[in-house]
Formats: structure tokens, sequence, C-alpha cells
């Protein structure tokens, strides 16, 4: 069974969903020494077949694939629709019609059972845990399951996972957290990953505005078998994220990012663009309703240019992302 205690280099490329994971980023890193790593978030069961069978023609390492567990919040319906309406100038101004709430599974149940048929190296999961006989059966078939933690209890609650990603309130994109909540007392990576591995024995992978290979030696020294880097392989050219992303990562104007449910209804750290800063406070704890809401505006802001209308995704050490390739990428982050 592949080991994250036995990587070549102790770093993991986080699973990005929303076009910034491709096969040819995780091909990249795997190659190097990493883990790459597939994202099955928003994607349909065919096309998380089809990045499988695309990163396998790339490279004969192993990888992963990163799923999101299906939502089980109460959402109220008023509060989205007026969110809505509150974005109908948006809508108007690009040209586009608002998205309206879809199916909220994601066709999870149908990615499960195409992963357990064509199992990949490695499983992770965001937002939740697994039920225990889906985690037995993953490790059943030699899969190494992983599951996205942001507390102690967190961790306890993922006890039969086989690998822990502890992820510090520095990281960018969506936070991992069980529950859709802003929590206020969110620890960053070196405390929380001191506390998480007192409380469990599990290996543990770091997460949280690592961007150098000190950031990098720092948490193994606390611990990590691994760092997971998310941010710091948005500029390379394997990279999927979209011109208007890669621009406003090195654009002076953003200087600093903030935690916000604007653009999906569930918390997530981005780039402080228009968008974020008029939005954040109205938004409703609504996930994936308000993604599916805003999901129009988002690809017609990236499509016309404007980095202020789209979700710039980003963890605090933004500023140290490279455009050099991944394998360069890896090699620079390890100690």
């Amino acid at each position: 069974m592949p080991d994250f205690v036995k990587l070549e280099r102790p770093i993991v490329q986080a699973p990005m969903a929303g076009g910034p994971s491709t096969p040819a980023l995780a091909a990249a890193v795997s190659d190097a020494g990493g883990a790459g790593f597939l994202a099955a978030g928003y994607k349909t069961a065919d096309a998380m077949r089809e990045e499988i069978a695309a990163t396998r023609a790339m490279t004969s390492r192993p990888f992963g694939m990163n799923l999101f567990m299906p939502s089980l919040d109460d959402i109220d319906p008023g509060a989205v629709d007026a969110y809505r309406q509150r974005l109908a100038p948006e809508a108007e101004r690009l040209g586009v019609v608002l998205g309206v709430p879809a199916e909220r599974d994601d066709d999870y149940d149908a990615k499960i059972v195409a992963l357990l048929a064509d199992p990949v190296a490695f499983v992770s999961f965001t937002f939740g845990c697994p039920a225990p006989d889906v985690i037995r059966a993953f490790q059943d078939r030699g899969i190494v399951v992983i599951v996205t933690v942001t507390s102690a209890d967190e961790a306890r609650a993922a006890s039969a996972a086989d690998v822990l990603c502890v992820q510090g309130l520095e990281a960018g994109g969506h936070r991992g957290s069980f529950t859709n909540s802003l929590d206020e007392d969110a620890l960053g990576i070196r405390e929380l990953l001191r506390l998480v591995r007192d409380a469990v024995p599990q290996p543990l992978i770091a997460a949280g505005g690592l961007a150098t290979s000190e950031d990098v030696a720092e948490v193994l020294s606390l611990g990590a078998v691994a760092a997971q880097i998310g941010t710091g392989f948005l500029l390379c050219p394997e990279s999927g994220a979209s011109e208007v992303h890669k621009a406003a990562l090195t654009d002076p104007r953003f200087t600093s990012t903030a935690m916000t449910r604007a653009f999906s209804g569930r918390p997530a750290r981005g780039l402080v663009n228009r968008f974020l800063a008029e939005h954040s406070k109205a938004a409703p704890a609504a996930y994936p309703d308000v993604h599916y809401v805003t999901s129009p505006l988002r690809k017609a802001a990236a499509a016309q240019g404007d980095p202020d209308t789209v979700n710039l995704w980003a963890g605090e050490g933004f500023r140290h992302a490279s455009a050099a390739p991944a394998a360069e990428i890896v090699a620079s982050l390890t100690p």
C-alpha cells in the first residue's frame, strides 16, 4: 500500500476543485516524488473517470482523488432567494442569468462506486467523514483513506481513516470543516497540528498557507509526515486556474485574503476583491445552493477578465506562488 510516510518528497498537491487541479498537475507532482491529487467536486462520476484515465496516461506513479462529502445542512430557501435578488444587478452587468440550486449530492454515491471499481492510490474527503463501511471498503481495496479535519474533535471523529489532513485557518479555498460555520476559534496550522498530534495516532498532513521549504520543514518538525500545498501550484503551467485567477495572484492591488461565504455559501479563503468585500456579510450559510446561484457570474467574470466578480481562492502565503513547472516547485518546497 502506498504510504505517505514513504513519499520521496513530503509534498502533497492540494486537490483544488473547479478547474485548478488537472491530470497534468497531478501527474507532474507524483512524478516529482510527491502526491498529486485530482478533485471530483462539482464533477460527475463519468468526468471523474475520464480525469483518472488521463492522469494514468501521464504517470505510473501513485496519485489521489478528492471527494466532497454531501451537504446535510438545513438550508433556508428564503435566505437563498434574498441573496439571489441581491445579486441581480451583478448578473445584469455581466449579461447572464443567475443559477438555481441543483442536486446536493453531486453524484457522490456514483463516485464511490466508480472509485471502488477502479481504485486510485489515495482517496481523500472534505466537509466530513464518510461512513465506516465506506472507509473499510476502500481500505479493503488497498486504498489509503484521508479525511480533512480542522479541529481535534473532528480528528477524533475520523478515527477510522488512515491519514488525516490537518487544515489550518491560513489555507486557501474552502475550509474543510465538518460543519458550515465561521469558527471564530479556528486555529493556525502550527497550533492546530500540535493539538491534533496529541489527540490521535494517525499520520498527519499539514495544510494552511504553507509556501516555502522553511514552512514545510517546520510542520515536519511538529509531527506532520507531509505538507499540502495548493496556492503554491496555481501559477504553474500545469495548473488549470483561469488566467484571471493567475493574474490576480501577482497583481499588487490584491494585498490580503479573507474568509467568505459570498461565492459558495460555505467559508472559503480568497483574495479580497470587490465582490467578496460587498457581499460577504449578506451571504447565507447555504452550500452548495449559493455555489450554483453564483456559478454563471463567476464563469462570465473569468471569461470577461473581471477579477472583482470571481472567486480568487488563495492561502495566506499566496505571494510566494511561482510560475515554475510543478516539478521544480515540488523540489523547491522540499527541505
